[in-house]
């Protein structure tokens, strides 16, 4: 399914890398974000994460049950992080029960994220040699409000 299709009310589908946890979205993304900050640097162990933001209500767990465990933010706040037991593949990050937005990881959905209109932040911390495309927006830091 292309990332723009849906297919019985289902945006996208993905998983952990062994298959013991499986989730669909079941809505558009808000917006994806490129993140090149040392968090995501070391959440990813690679050069940058992905983070495809949705409404937490359009989530659905449809096998298995991540584990999850917090960390603490910048702000002073805990972020929920959601990951499998069984391989440690880390599928979400925030309330998948509260109101705001909740961050799917882009490499755990089944199609590859276009990330041709992602944004890219906290391009202040971003890997030398990582080259981010001219014509995308960026952000030093968090994206402003």
């Amino acid at each position: 399914m292309r990332n723009d299709e849906k297919h019985d009310g289902i945006y996208q589908a993905g998983g952990c890398q062994c298959g013991s946890v499986r989730y669909v979205v079941r809505g558009a993304p808000i917006q994806t974000y490129v993140c090149h900050c040392r968090e995501c640097q070391m959440q990813s162990a690679s050069a940058f994460g992905i983070s495809v933001l949705v409404a937490p209500g359009y989530i659905e767990i449809v096998k298995g049950q991540p584990k999850s465990w917090s960390r603490p933010t910048k702000s002073g706040a805990l972020m929920p992080c959601y990951f499998c037991a069984d391989c440690g593949s880390r599928l979400f990050h925030g309330d998948l029960q509260g109101r705001a937005a909740v961050s799917v990881k882009g490499g755990s959905f089944d199609e590859p994220v276009d990330l041709r209109l992602a944004m890219h932040i906290w391009t202040k911390q971003k890997l030398a040699g990582v080259i981010i495309p001219d014509d995308v927006v960026t952000f030093p830091g968090e994206p402003d409000g």
